[in-house]
């Protein structure tokens, strides 16, 4: 049998054992405790934390945006200075009205393309009765044609050297044409050539 003593001294272990064993849990609980909370304290603090730190990423692609259409415009510009026009007018009538409607086309379209500062290039081609127009002797618009040629030196002026050889033959004597003129060996060639360069064709 268990003597008085003994079972006073197992009483006396389990009562400070249940004493004890509170304090010590709290004690831990306590310690764990601030680290939690120190931990939510932070994520509370940043909530976003990696959504920030893609940030940056979407500004700078933001930020290349203009860069980028900035260089496309500036690869464009150089495409539209450079790009050329090329205009056959056609005269083939010993009409002054017909000769001066082709000056008139002629400056405007110079006109025009001077204005958006790019090139043209125009040739007035003269064949058959149309060579009047060049004549030194016979031309209607010869005052115009200087003023012209001064003023828009991208429109030039041919003269067909077929017909210039006809009329010599008709009228027994040297066709002398104005200064502005150049002679060309056919003037129907000629227009049919410059159409298979790509030139455009008009014929009032």
């Amino acid at each position: 049998m268990i003597s008085l003593k003994s079972a006073i001294a197992v009483i006396s272990g389990l009562a400070m054992m249940l004493l004890v064993g509170p304090n010590v849990q709290a004690e831990s609980d306590n310690h764990m405790i601030p680290q939690a909370s120190e931990s939510v304290a932070s994520n509370q603090k940043h909530p976003s934390g990696h959504r920030q730190a893609r940030k940056p990423a979407q500004n700078q692609t933001i930020d290349r945006a203009p860069a980028s259409e900035t260089r496309l415009a500036q690869a464009t510009k150089p495409e539209i200075a450079n790009k050329s026009h090329r205009l056959i007018l056609q005269v083939n009538s010993n009409e002054p009205a017909m000769m001066n409607l082709v000056l008139n086309n002629a400056t405007n379209v110079a006109q025009y393309y001077r204005e958006l500062g790019e090139a043209v290039s125009i040739e007035v081609v003269t064949f058959g009765p149309g060579l009047h127009m060049l004549r030194d002797d016979t031309s209607p618009v010869k005052p115009r044609i200087e003023v012209l040629a001064m003023s828009h030196p991208e429109i030039s002026f041919k003269a067909c050297g077929n017909t210039q050889e006809n009329m010599r033959k008709a009228e027994n004597k040297d066709i002398n044409l104005i200064a502005q003129a150049t002679v060309v060996k056919s003037g129907v060639v000629r227009v049919m050539e410059l159409q298979e360069q790509g030139w455009s064709y008009i014929k009032p």
